[in-house]
């Protein structure tokens, strides 16, 4: 039996994202050898920290993780390929990896979508495969003294992004989610370039967006308000549009009724378990976060939901508790999904 397209389900009800990868692989308290396997144990520079690399490495923690995050109640999990990229993994000497990193990742967690949609045809999973903002922005130069520099190209991110939506569609995920967006440039590269891999392909795969206010300014880190954001990427067809991480719950909720308001897409939403305490660490628990969510349940302001940086399969739980009881954002009419039957 085939499952339903992710757009007939976001008609009927509020689909649930899982929370953070990063968060659960902590637990492992996995170290350098840890990291580099057998496969990497010559490799030339550490390892530690890069988390994508996992997905070859120990396969069967990530793995965990997203069964984890569907035993809770998730309908999508994402991939482990935050930082997979040639940009990224140039950190650690590992761009030769990209392709398999992604693809790896896809085809981890798209099979274990497949066992728990099998397992209860009644609430099919999806995968997301999850698009970061690489370290490196278009729009602002890192250095002070030179602002007109720029330590990489609009072409050069178009490419790194194309090679790695490109795995990520090879490994059978159903959707890709360019997130984490604290520069909307970059995220136009993604776009353009997931635009063009869906023609080449011949191929309508599902796009989400997620950006990040990074303060209590109310601004992405280019500095563009959450109306801005949305106003420079609603050309593109999209499947949703929203924000995740920086914040928690409470501080996100005005600039989703930004976007709630005036986005002909779909909403989501995934923010932090609150803010971080002085030592970065999130302290706000699974049913303070679900009481403060149920505020956008109230308002109709989403449907998408899930969490972020410190969130857990516990934190997913009582999302999704709480979120079957209301109704999703009604999609305006304009929007071309009210038509998919």
């Amino acid at each position: 039996m085939t499952k339903p397209s992710i757009q007939q389900i976001l008609q009927k009800r509020i689909l649930v994202l899982d929370g953070a990868m990063g968060t659960m692989l902590q637990k492992h308290k996995f170290e350098e050898a840890d990291f580099r396997g057998d496969r990497f144990k010559d490799h030339p520079c550490d390892v530690k920290g890069n988390n994508d690399l996992l997905s070859i490495t120990q396969p069967e923690a990530i793995a965990g993780v997203h069964e984890a995050y569907f035993k809770a109640g998730a309908d999508i999990v994402e991939t482990n390929t935050f930082s997979a990229t040639s940009i990224a993994m140039a950190d650690y000497q590992m761009e030769h990896l990209v392709d398999e990193l992604n693809e790896q990742s896809a085809r981890i967690a798209s099979d274990v979508a497949k066992k728990f949609t099998e397992q209860d045809p009644n609430k099919p999973r999806y995968v997301a495969g999850a698009i970061g903002p690489t370290n490196k922005t278009a729009s602002m130069s890192p250095d002070v003294n030179d602002p007109g520099y720029r330590a990489i190209s609009f072409d050069e991110l178009r490419q790194a992004y194309k090679q790695q939506a490109a795995a990520l569609i090879k490994g059978g995920v159903d959707i890709l989610l360019v997130e984490t967006v604290f520069d909307t440039l970059n995220a136009k590269a993604a776009l353009f370039a997931i635009e063009e891999l869906k023609e080449e392909m011949g191929l309508d795969i599902p796009v989400m967006v997620s950006g990040t206010i990074t303060d209590a300014s109310g601004r992405t880190l280019s500095g563009q308000t959450a109306e801005a954001f949305l106003i420079s990427i609603e050309h593109i067809p999209l499947l949703s549009v929203g924000f995740n991480c920086a914040l928690g719950a409470q501080q996100l909720t005005p600039y989703l009724e930004s976007v709630a308001s005036k986005s002909t897409f779909a909403i989501s939403a995934y923010p932090n378990a609150g803010l971080p305490n002085a030592f970065g660490e999130y302290d706000q628990t699974p049913e303070q976060m679900a009481d403060q969510i149920k505020t956008y349940l109230e308002k109709s302001l989403v449907n998408i939901i899930g969490g972020c940086c410190g969130t857990s399969p516990a934190h997913i739980e009582a999302i999704a508790n709480i979120t079957q009881n209301y109704s999703p954002r009604p999609l305006p009419k304009t929007n071309p999904l009210v038509h998919v039957k």
